[in-house]
């Protein structure tokens, strides 16, 4: 152990390091807005006072948000589908995974990727792998983002696709870049989607052990 480290700090391979679920007090709770994707509220929290002496209460506001779920869709080639968008908040076309609100009563992650994967690209995958699981802006937002890894994709014929586009949608543009250039995309400043940029650079690490260490869907 380095002469600088901690005595309870287990360092290298062994180290344990994770996040874990833990909620402070909270003394009332507000509702400010209800939209049709997402909330605002406002919490009074008890929290610890300066240099740790008793407690205190303090109001924060976050966004109440259902979460989300991508499709990182990888084909026999190599090749990672992105699709452009218009996000009007941020007044850009942004190249995406398929992605969508995890909105749909009783449905979980893995089949809003599933579904999100058949409207807005008409493929299937028979083989499934979860790539990320992330909270985008901790600081304000409860949104937690699920990236997935779809694999051996089959195209579903456009009778059995029970969605019709619209808005944003309506105008999807759809391309196939081999997952090394998508890498690049990334780290030259080309593609802004945190879910995108996420799920491409864990595929690019996971594919050095031919995706064996991925994690199959729902486990810890």
């Amino acid at each position: 152990m380095p002469s600088d480290a901690h005595p309870d700090q287990t360092t290298g391979a062994d180290a344990k390091l994770a996040d874990a679920p833990e909620s402070w007090p909270v003394e009332r709770s507000e509702e400010r807005f209800r939209g049709v994707k997402c909330g605002m509220r406002t919490d009074w929290v008890r929290m610890p006072g300066a240099g740790g002496e008793g407690t205190t209460v303090a109001s924060r506001d976050y966004m109440d948000h259902p979460g989300a779920a991508a499709a990182l869709a990888l084909d026999g080639d190599g090749r990672v589908l992105l699709q452009r968008q218009y996000r009007h908040a941020t007044r850009h076309t942004l190249w995406e995974l398929p992605a969508g609100l995890i909105d749909v009563e009783g449905e979980g992650p893995l089949p809003t990727a599933q579904r999100e994967l058949v409207e807005e690209a008409g493929l299937r995958a028979g083989r499934w792998h979860e790539l990320a699981d992330f909270f985008p802006s901790p600081g304000f937002s409860n949104e937690r983002i699920h990236v997935f890894l779809a694999r051996d994709l089959s195209v579903v014929p456009d009778e059995e696709v029970d969605f019709e586009r619209e808005h944003e949608e309506v105008g999807l543009v759809a391309e196939w870049v081999s997952l090394e250039e998508a890498v690049g995309l990334v780290m030259t400043g080309r593609l802004h989607n945190g879910a995108t940029q996420i799920g491409i650079l864990a595929a690019h690490a996971a594919a050095a052990d031919g995706f064996a260490s991925l994690r199959e869907p729902g486990a810890d």
